[in-house]
């Protein structure tokens, strides 16, 4: 039964893929290697998938913040250029960043392990690394 409902999950999010952007085709592949790697019940999954699609979507807000977009895209000449005064400034906006990004991160975990369980916690952030190594790879294979 499991599996018949992870195999259906795939092919839906699969003809989805086809009328969504890049981002949205990647986030439904993740979410079906995430649903596939955790077996999750069917009622697990009904609670579960729609927080983590909601969290997703709220890390990669969050990581098209302006201050991280600021340090990410810098050239290490112009940081060199700042006053103190906006030195401080920025890291101060960094600093803010990495609390709010941290916060979500640990609110989003306790919420998952109360659906999940502990054990499933750690298989999602091992599904979601093993996802993200295997999108780096076939981007880099297709380069």
């Amino acid at each position: 039964m499991k599996q018949l409902l992870s195999i259906l999950f795939i092919l839906v999010c699969s003809t989805l893929i086809y009328a969504q952007d890049k981002h949205d085709q990647i986030r439904s592949l993740k979410v079906a290697h995430i649903s596939s790697e955790l077996k999750l019940t069917s009622e697990q999954a009904d609670k579960f998938l729609p927080i983590y699609i909601a969290y997703d979507k709220k890390m990669s807000e969050l990581r098209h913040a302006d201050i991280f977009k600021y340090v990410k895209y810098t050239d290490i000449e112009d940081l060199n250029k700042l006053s103190d005064k906006e030195s401080s400034k920025k890291v101060q906006e960094l600093i803010n960043f990495e609390e709010t990004y941290s916060a979500a991160r640990v609110k989003f975990i306790e919420d998952a392990k109360k659906i999940i369980g502990d054990k499933n916690v750690l298989m999602l952030k091992k599904a979601e690394d093993d996802f993200n190594r295997k999108l780096l790879k076939k981007y880099k294979d297709n380069k």
